[in-house]
Parts: structure tokens; sequence; C-alpha cells
């Protein structure tokens, strides 16, 4: 293979693996959505948060550290912030969700905006603003068995995310479609008060949806603060992950995964053959505006459902 055919491959690949760290942040915008139809603003920073929960169980200094003297083992670390999350969606349902039912769309979703806030606001009293190295043992550095029989330079750590990303995906889909909490989400997101009629609880859906929500967000925190430290400016991944949404769907598993790869696939190829012509700097907006095309020609998204309004 040819340096030039060589170079592109990384290229691609490099894009592929950012794409997959971005559809596991889409993930949870996708389950919330599907549950209850509402665009989740927050789900950035409850990746943020779950992040800095498990970096203060496991870390040496940490605020468990000090309190008592010792830190958990990362397997406990991790049990204990799924119980963190899960007690974040309890909140979440009984000081906010309750109060909106049968509200507009508009309104739960200026809600979930002032949900990013608090739990920002919150993250920076409990655990601090400084960034946070996160290591629980992901490999690290690039593949050796790529670098030395391909020439291809591929971190081990996108290629874990990635490997992470499609048992998600598999889990996801078979928990949508196969169990009865699953139809009973989407049953919820067809129609709220249908869903009362027939004995289902709005309540518990909502918080079971966010506690998976949160569960993902948890995945997707760890990812990104073992790439690049827990820092604040992870809660911004979420503005990446909205084209992401438009592009694969936003009632679509698969179709998260698929806008990711797409999104960055596209916009590293764009940065390098393009961005020498325009001054640099595409990586920041490319997303944007193919996501903008897509508006135009299939606002639905790839794989998501076309709404027929009957009037």
């Amino acid at each position: 293979m040819s340096g030039e055919a060589l170079f592109f491959l990384e290229v691609v690949i490099s894009g592929l693996m950012a794409g997959v760290m971005y559809a596991l942040v889409a993930l949870g915008f996708v389950l919330i959505f599907k549950a209850s139809g509402v665009l989740n603003f927050a789900q950035g920073v409850l990746a943020l948060f779950a992040a800095l929960a498990l970096y203060d169980f496991i870390a040496p200094g940490g605020w468990v550290d000090d309190l008592f003297g010792f830190t958990f083992p990362i397997w406990a670390g991790i049990i204990l912030t799924v119980g963190v999350m899960i007690i974040v969606a309890w909140l979440i349902e009984r000081l906010v969700l309750q109060h909106l039912v049968q509200q507009e769309p508009i309104i739960l979703f200026m809600s979930t905006i002032g949900l990013a806030y608090i739990l920002e606001g919150v993250g920076d009293m409990l655990f601090g603003s400084d960034v946070k190295p996160l290591d629980i043992g992901i490999p690290q550095g690039a593949s050796d068995w790529l670098l030395d029989n391909y020439g291809l330079y591929v971190e081990k750590l996108e290629v874990f995310a990635a490997l992470t990303a499609a048992i998600l995906v598999i889990v996801l889909a078979v928990f949508f479609q196969k169990t009865r909490i699953g139809r009973a989400l989407r049953a919820v997101a067809d129609d709220h008060q249908a869903a009362l009629s027939v004995g289902v609880s709005l309540r518990t859906i909502w918080v079971i949806v966010w506690s998976v929500a949160g569960m993902v967000a948890l995945v997707a925190g760890i990812m990104w603060g073992s790439k690049s430290g827990i820092q604040f400016s992870l809660s911004l991944i979420a503005l990446k992950a909205l084209p992401v949404l438009i592009l694969g769907g936003f009632t679509s598993v698969p179709g998260a995964i698929i806008g990711g790869l797409i999104i960055g696939v596209g916009e590293k190829v764009a940065e390098v053959y393009l961005g020498p012509y325009v001054g640099g700097a595409i990586e920041n907006w490319f997303a944007y505006v193919l996501a903008l095309v897509f508006l135009f020609f299939r606002p639905q998204g790839l794989f998501g459902e076309r709404i027929i309004e009957r009037v």
C-alpha cells in the first residue's frame, strides 16, 4: 500500500473511532427521546457527572479517600456510580418530570437545559473543576499488531470504545424490541395517556429510562475521561451529538452509531483534505453543515420514522 493510501486509511479509521465516541453520547439522547419524546439537553452533563462520581470513588485524593482514608476497587466504583446515576434519575423524575406530564415538548426541552446547568453546578461543588485523569485499566497507546503488520496507527482505547459501543447497541436493541419494559417505554413515547390507561406507570418508566441513559452516560464518560481526562468541556460533547442524531434519527439506536461514524469520518477527511484550502478548523463546523443538508432532504434522519400528521 502506498504512503498516500495508508495515510488516507489512517484518517478514515481515526474518524470512525471519533464517531464511536460521539455515538456513545448520542445513545443517551435516543433512549430518552424514544421513551418520552424529550430531547434531553442534559445528556452530556450526565456523562460528565458520572465520570466525576466514578473518579471520586476510585482515585486517591477524592472525597471518599479524604473522608474515609481508602478508595474502592474499580469494579466496586463502577457499581456505586451506577447507583448514583439511578438516584439522580429518581430525583429528576420526582423533582422535575412528574410536574411536567402532558406539557408541550418545548417546555420539557427547556427543563433539560435547566437540569444541565444544575448538574454542572452540583458537580463543580462536589468534585471540583480541575481536570482529573481517569485510569480504570483500559489499554492505552497504539495497537502494536496493526502498527507492526499494516503500519496503521490506531489507539487501543478507541478500539475498546468501538467494541463497547457495538455491545451497547446490541443490548439496547434487544431491550427495546424483546423485553416487556422496552415495549412499555415505546408505548409511553407514542401516547402518554394511552399508556396510562392500560396500567403503564409513567413515573416508573421515566425513572427506568433516565437510569439506563445514566448508565450509557457513564460508559461515555469513562471513554472520554480515559482519553482526555475528566474536564467540564466534556459536557459540550452533547452539542456534537445533536448532528449525529439528525443524521441517524432521534428514535434509532443503530442510527446513533451510523450517524456518529458518518460525522466522525466526514469531519476528519474534510479537515485533512479541505482544511488547507479554507484556512482550517473545518472539524468544528462540518457536522452542523452536514446536519443542515440532511434537514433539507431527509429531516427524519437515515433510520428515523417519518411522522405523518392526520388532520
